[in-house]
C-alpha cells in the first residue's frame, strides 16, 4: 500500500469534478483544462517491478439509465491483481461525441477513490490527446487526479485514420490529425496479425512510453490486461442488482 501522501486528496478525486450543465459548458471545461496536460514521462518505467497500474473501464445500462465503473490494479511486472473497486450511479450527461468523458468521469473517479492502494499509472478504455480538442477521458482523468494516464481505444477516433502498423507484435504506426498534421497517438500491434489498438498519452506520459506500457500490459491478448479485467468487472457490477 502506498503512503498516505500518495492517496487521493481529502474528499477524494470525485470531489474535484463537477458535471457541467450544458454542452457549451462542457466544451469550455475541456478548453480550460487541456492546457494542463503534461506530455513528458513523469511516471514509472514500463513493466517495472512493484509498479501498480490501474485499468479503468465503464459500462452502461441504457434501460435503467445507469453507469458502472471499475478500477482494477495489477502489478506491472507480474500482472497479478492487487486490488479492485467499483462504483455505479445514474448517467450524468447526455451522449455527445467528443464529450463522452463527462458521462464516465464521476463513476470512474469514484471507483478510483475506493481502491485500497494508489496506482502509479492509470490506463483508460478511451482516448487521451487523440481527441478533437486534445482532451479525451484519459487526459481529463489524469489532469483531475494528477496521476500519469494513458488512453487505449479499440478503434481510432473518427477524425484521424492511422497508417496500418506492420504485422508483427510491437509494430507501431502514427495516428495523425489530417487537418493539422499533428501526431496524436499511435496504432500499436499487440499480437501478431491481430487488429491494433489505438494509444494516446493522457497526462504525465510521453507517446513512446504510452506505447511501451501498453505492449508490456498486453502479453496474451489484444487489449492490455488492465482493460480486460476492468471491462469484465464493470459489466458484472452493472448486472448486479442495486439492492444486492
Amino acid at each position: 500500500m502506498r503512503p498516505p501522501d500518495h492517496r487521493p486528496p481529502p474528499g477524494g478525486y470525485a470531489a474535484a469534478h463537477r458535471t457541467p450543465p450544458t454542452r457549451a459548458a462542457a466544451v469550455a471545461v475541456q478548453e480550460e483544462l487541456r492546457g494542463r496536460v503534461v506530455a513528458l514521462d513523469q511516471g514509472p518505467a514500463p513493466g517495472a517491478p512493484g509498479t501498480l497500474v490501474a485499468g479503468v473501464d465503464v459500462a452502461y445500462d441504457d434501460a435503467r439509465d445507469a453507469v458502472a465503473a471499475a478500477a482494477v490494479v495489477v502489478d506491472a511486472a507480474t500482472l497479478d491483481v492487487v486490488a479492485q473497486a467499483t462504483a455505479r450511479g445514474p448517467v450524468p450527461f447526455p451522449y455527445v461525441p467528443g464529450l463522452l468523458a463527462f458521462r464516465e468521469l464521476p463513476a470512474a473517479l469514484a471507483a478510483l477513490d475506493r481502491l485500497p492502494v494508489a496506482p502509479d499509472l492509470v490506463v483508460c478504455d478511451g482516448y487521451g490527446i487523440a481527441h478533437p480538442r486534445r482532451f479525451g477521458l484519459a487526459s481529463h482523468l489524469g489532469v483531475i487526479t494528477g496521476l500519469p494516464s494513458i488512453g487505449v481505444a479499440k478503434n481510432p477516433f473518427g477524425f484521424a485514420v492511422p497508417t496500418p502498423p506492420g504485422a508483427p507484435r510491437g509494430s507501431v504506426a502514427p495516428l495523425v490529425d489530417p487537418d493539422t498534421g499533428e501526431e496524436v497517438g499511435a496504432a500499436v500491434r499487440t499480437r501478431d496479425g491481430v487488429r491494433p489498438v489505438y494509444v494516446s498519452l493522457g497526462h504525465r506520459v510521453s507517446s513512446a512510453a504510452a506505447c511501451a506500457h501498453v505492449l508490456s500490459l498486453a502479453r496474451a491478448y489484444r487489449q492490455p490486461e488492465t482493460t480486460r479485467l476492468a471491462d469484465r468487472l464493470c459489466r458484472a457490477e452493472l448486472r448486479r442488482s442495486p439492492d444486492a
